[in-house]
């Protein structure tokens, strides 16, 4: 089941959008907190986005820059501001379709299937894993923090990967090199440290500092 993303001041608009989405079978969020729209979309995880720009606080422009820094998740801009500027900035802000109000809940419905086909048919879902504004994306073993992508080695992707799936649990050194030598990594002990200390390098010239913490003769833990 696809989960879509209405954000949408107007709750008229939002609920019937809403219902006749779920009637089609989606999975529907909705979005109430206006100041962290990012907040909610991470935590909801959806597979696409319908995005009006004349929003409290900060405009659909602003968040659709936010969420582009972190995901490629298809965008739909849903608009009374339809002059040609909006529509132009809409799509260069990293929109991919543009539907003007008033709008006939069939288009919606058509243009969400075929944007959901061209983007999903031969790719995986979006997955995100959040943790202190720190966000991996699974789909494309990137790491985001503050609208800043931080390059990461297979090896670096893998260790957070495993620290960030398990927060507040305590992995062991011994699991962390098992996972990696299954993705043909050669990692003895000593590897391990080095890339440990790398990753740790790189997450504090990021601004994020004592991120991974060593539970001495254990492992590694994210802490919550």
């Amino acid at each position: 089941m696809y989960k879509v993303l209405i954000v949408e001041d107007d709750k008229t608009i939002s609920k019937i959008l809403g219902e006749h989405l779920s009637s089609w079978g989606y999975e529907v969020g909705q979005i109430n907190d206006f100041e962290h729209v990012l907040e909610e979309f991470i935590a909801f995880d959806p597979q696409i986005v319908l995005l009006d720009i004349g929003l409290p606080y900060f405009n659909g422009h602003h968040w659709c820059g936010e969420i582009r820094s972190i995901s490629k998740v298809p965008i739909i801009f849903i608009s009374s501001a339809d002059d040609n500027m909006n529509i132009v900035m809409a799509l260069n802000m990293g929109g991919d379709d543009f539907i003007a109000k008033p709008f006939d809940l069939n288009i919606v419905t058509a243009k969400v299937q075929a944007l959901l086909r061209r983007t999903y048919s031969f790719k995986e879902q979006t997955n995100l894993i959040e943790h202190r504004g720190a966000v991996l994306n699974l789909n494309d073993a990137t790491l985001s923090y503050q609208n800043e992508r931080i390059e990461l080695t297979k090896n670096e992707y893998r260790i957070l990967q495993i620290l960030m799936s398990r927060i507040g649990k305590i992995v062991s050194r011994d699991e962390i090199m098992r996972a990696l030598w299954e993705d043909d990594s050669f990692v003895d002990d000593n590897t391990l440290t080095v890339n440990v200390t790398r990753l740790r390098k790189k997450l504090e010239e990021a601004g994020i500092s004592g991120y991974i913490k060593t539970k001495k003769g254990i492992g590694y833990v994210v802490e919550v």
